[in-house]
């Protein structure tokens, strides 16, 4: 029977994704109990937000599995997903917007999974520094960290391709590519000829942040389609957020990720997200921690007072009027 969806503005629903098994190195499974221990939950609550934390899956720990050496930390990583995807189901039908903390890039497959049960078609913006198309064929690390998207659409890891039974979880034209700085030559190769849409930081920088985020927006028919919103923190340059796995200079500053972040959660049709990579181990007085919570309540704040706001008269109306008074 179809389950139909009641979208509540007001309502967060919080996941913790205790996960480092797709990761190049441990501590970020840390990161769901430090992002709540910075005060996550009473800050979405303080804006007006009703949170229902729906708890921590079970933690999946980094490991070098010589045996997979080609997609490191599989069986974990399939443990993972299955973990999260009936609480992100739960979530999404809640009718909350779904918030994932985590932990390992990996994770956003079952917050996707989740969300297809009651959503035929979704669109996926993929904020992060790197592409992550790298294949079992193409990796050069066997992490599967660097082989999320291209599993996503169908390209990547077999057990995580057919983790959603009818792949790919998202088109390769429903996708799009946003902040790119750390680019493979394979993942060049495809990008060249492939339907997914690409943005790099540079240009990013070069044309504004609110411009670039709201012309991805466009190409992504945010306005129509609904969409998820995976982030992976090293899109912010090591120089003010060092504490991830592979930090690295260069790229987007924080003000450039935050203002376009704010203009991706203000979307109506952001059904949910995951925030990924940060690792408490490299943040020892806790300030990295803070600026994610910081990052998702002005965000979430600024969705809140978007949804909030009647929408705006056009013009041919606003004529209409005019003549008819």
């Amino acid at each position: 029977m179809a389950v139909k969806i009641v979208r509540q503005p007001n309502k967060v629903a919080i996941i913790g994704a205790p996960s480092s098994a797709a990761a190049f190195l441990p501590g970020s499974e840390k990161a769901p109990a430090a992002i709540r221990a910075a005060g996550i939950v009473e800050r979405l609550q303080s804006i007006g937000y009703e949170v229902t934390d729906l708890g921590d899956c079970a933690p999946r720990l980094f490991a070098d599995d010589d045996e997979h050496k080609r997609a490191r930390n599989i069986p974990e990583i399939v443990a993972s997903l299955n973990d999260l995807k009936p609480r992100a189901e739960l979530g999404f039908k809640s009718g909350a917007l779904v918030l994932v903390l985590g932990g390992d890039c990996t994770q956003i497959i079952a917050l996707l999974t989740g969300a297809r049960r009651y959503y035929k078609h979704l669109n996926l913006l993929w904020f992060d520094r790197d592409a992550d198309l790298n294949t079992p064929a193409s990796t050069p690390s066997g992490r599967l960290d660097g082989m999320g998207l291209a599993s996503i659409i169908g390209k990547g890891s077999p057990e995580l391709v057919r983790f959603w039974g009818e792949p790919p979880l998202v088109r390769e034209p429903d996708a799009l590519l946003y902040g790119l700085v750390r680019v493979d030559q394979p993942e060049v190769d495809f990008l060249t000829r492939s339907p997914l849409r690409h943005v790099y930081a540079a240009d990013i920088s070069l044309q504004g942040s609110e411009k670039s985020a709201h012309e991805a927006l466009t190409h992504l028919h945010a306005e129509s389609r609904e969409f998820l919103l995976h982030v992976d923190l090293d899109v912010i340059a090591q120089e003010e957020f060092p504490a991830v796995n592979v930090p690295d200079s260069g790229g987007l500053s924080y003000a450039e990720v935050r203002s376009s972040f704010v203009e991706f959660v203000k979307q109506k049709n952001l059904l949910g997200l995951d925030v990924a990579q940060y690792n408490p181990d490299k943040d020892p007085d806790g300030s990295g921690a803070k600026k994610i919570v910081d990052l998702l309540a002005d965000a979430l704040a600024a969705r809140l007072e978007s949804l909030a706001a009647p929408p705006a008269a056009s013009p041919a109306a606003e004529d209409t009027s005019s003549t008819t008074a």
